[in-house]
């Protein structure tokens, strides 16, 4: 499984997931899904409801990263199972 980025926002209420793509062509990673959930409950106690998935290419979804984080937004590790 490939590795994720986890960003969740100031009144923590909704994260981000960011993790490249991992059905490369010939070794090559050309885009990252970036989804987006819900938080339910207290953090820890149970997984965020995704509900949207995007995909683009790695330069875009780093400056979307970089923005979030400007924004406000905080990383985090998953810690639920």
């Amino acid at each position: 499984m490939a590795k994720s980025y986890w960003l969740i926002n100031s009144n923590r209420s909704e994260v981000k997931r960011f993790m490249k793509n991992d059905k490369s062509v010939d070794g090559v990673f050309e885009y990252m899904f970036i989804d987006t959930g819900k938080i339910v409950g207290d953090i820890g106690n149970k997984p965020p409801v995704m509900t949207n998935t995007v995909s683009v290419e790695i330069d875009l979804a780093r400056e979307i990263y970089e923005r979030l984080i400007s924004k406000g937004w905080r990383k985090i590790e998953k810690n639920w199972n």
